[in-house]
């Protein structure tokens, strides 16, 4: 080839350049889909370390050391979610133990309902039999321990917890050897800049603990009302019950809350579990359209459009993790765009104009 025909130099580069971004990029997405179950434990113990730092440091400013603090935290956090998980567990046992026993009942009076309203027959003796005679019911009422205890996933779900947990440990203890070790990478303004997100981050995640804690009460308490007006047993443990797994289990804990409350009532007047599924649907409306975007505009200072919109993309990309995480994540980045991005005057008109802002 003669010189007039050579490639020029800046050709050959991008070529390079462009298959190289290709395969990098290629590369990292193998990696991360491989790792994604990984990455998202770390995620997860990551926030959670956010979440306990102001505690670490109240216990660590006592004179306590950080890892002993950092224990003690993880243990307290333990400790209450355990007890819950405990005394709602005798109680989701005892509940369905009793549906087990009183599923002949129910098909009777359906079946009698049935009969008296529309004139139909049903053919049910068969299947009562079977139900009260070493049946269905009784083998389900026996089993229930080990439904609710053991599962084919038992091992690996136990698993992850421990990797979560023992990465939110060395993630807190080690905390300030972490930013330490970043910051040594990076110019003073840099580590300036990176520290000041990180505080925010860990302010953000707070607030939004706070603010879940706050729909809970919420939760807890407009539920408890219904259920004790219904007459339902343990109105105020079912209703702390919907107001914790509601809160702190993203997208499906509606449902999961919605479900045991529903099988009391079936245990006590069956017509009950349809005030009760009207109650938490009703609700749950009510919050995810007034009381959440509003009170997360107050505690992590953002748009109740941007909340609703960062969750159902959070779902979308991340499942119920990203549903979990969209929030603080989110603030935070506001914060930092609203520290580091000049903010100029509006100008006054008809769109922007004070009496048109509620």
């Amino acid at each position: 080839m003669t010189e007039g025909n050579q490639v020029p130099t800046w050709v050959r580069r991008g070529i390079f350049l462009w298959w190289g971004v290709g395969v990098a990029l290629w590369a990292t997405y193998s990696v991360a889909s491989q790792l994604s179950s990984l990455l998202t434990q770390v995620v997860l113990a990551l926030f959670i370390s956010f979440a306990l730092e102001p505690v670490v440091e109240n216990l660590v400013s006592r004179g306590i050391r950080r890892g002993v603090s950092t224990a003690i935290s993880l243990l307290g956090v333990l400790v209450l979610v355990v007890t819950f998980l405990a005394l709602m567990g005798t109680l989701i046992a005892s509940q369905l133990t009793e549906l087990a026993q009183d599923l002949p009942d129910y098909l009777r009076d359906g079946r009698d309902w049935l009969e008296d309203r529309f004139g139909l027959s049903l053919a049910t003796e068969e299947l009562l039999d079977r139900l009260q005679n070493g049946g269905a019911a009784e083998q389900m009422a026996s089993r229930l321990g080990d439904v609710v205890t053991i599962g084919t996933t038992a091992a690996g779900a136990l698993f992850q917890t421990l990797t979560v947990l023992l990465l939110t440990f060395y993630l807190t203890s080690d905390g300030p050897r972490l930013r330490r070790t970043v910051c040594s990478f990076m110019p003073a303004e840099r580590q300036h800049r990176v520290l000041e997100i990180w505080e925010l981050a860990i302010s953000k995640t707070g607030a939004y603990i706070s603010s879940r804690i706050l729909l809970a009460l919420i939760s807890g308490a407009f539920h408890w009302a219904v259920f004790a007006a219904l007459g339902l047993p343990s109105a105020l443990a079912l209703g702390l019950w919907v107001g914790v797994i509601s809160q702190f289990i993203p997208a499906i804990g509606t449902y999961i809350a919605g479900t045991l409350p529903v099988l009391v009532a079936l245990g006590s007047v069956p017509s009950k579990a349809i005030v009760v599924i009207i109650a938490v649907v009703l609700y749950q409306q009510i919050e995810n359209y007034v009381l959440q975007p509003r009170i997360t505009a107050q505690t992590l200072d953002l748009h109740p459009g941007v909340s609703i919109a960062a969750v159902l993309a959070g779902t979308g990309l991340f499942g119920a993790a990203g549903a979990f995480l969209a929030l603080p994540v989110v603030a935070t980045a506001s914060g930092f765009i609203s520290a580091y991005f000049e903010r100029h005057d509006v100008v006054e008109g008809k769109l922007t104009g004070r009496n048109s802002i509620q």
